[in-house]
C-alpha cells in the first residue's frame, strides 16, 4: 500500500532529501512537491524578473532528486529522465511517474 502524504509533508520531505537520489517516493509526495514548484515558480515570476531564475536555481536540484525516487518506485531508473531532452519523450516519462509504485521490493 502506498503511503499518501499530505501537501506539507511532502514539501518537507523532499526539501530535506533534497540531494537524496536513493530511495522511493510515492506519487502523492512527488505530485505535491511539483505543485509546490509550480506555485513558487509563478509567485516568483509575479514578484521579479529574476525571481524565476532563483526559486528555479533552489529548486531544481531537489525536482530532480524527487522524480528519480519516484521513478525507482516504479522500478525504474532515474537515469529515464533523459527522455524529457528528447521530442515527446517527456510524455513517456510522465506516464512512468503516474503510474502506481511496485509494492514489492525492487532493486531501489
Amino acid at each position: 500500500m502506498e503511503k499518501i502524504m499530505t501537501f506539507f509533508d511532502a514539501v518537507a520531505t523532499c526539501l530535506k532529501k533534497f540531494a537524496t537520489f536513493s530511495g522511493r517516493a510515492s506519487r502523492s509526495e512527488y505530485w505535491w512537491f511539483v505543485l509546490f514548484f509550480t506555485l513558487i515558480l509563478t509567485a516568483s515570476a509575479l514578484v521579479h524578473e529574476w525571481g524565476v531564475l532563483v526559486a528555479l536555481a533552489v529548486l531544481l536540484l531537489p525536482l530532480t532528486a524527487a522524480a528519480t525516487r519516484r521513478l525507482h518506485d516504479t522500478g525504474r531508473s532515474g537515469w529515464f529522465q533523459l527522455l524529457n531532452l528528447v521530442p515527446l519523450g517527456n510524455l513517456y516519462v510522465l506516464y512512468l511517474q503516474v503510474q502506481q509504485g511496485s509494492p514489492i521490493n525492487n532493486r531501489f
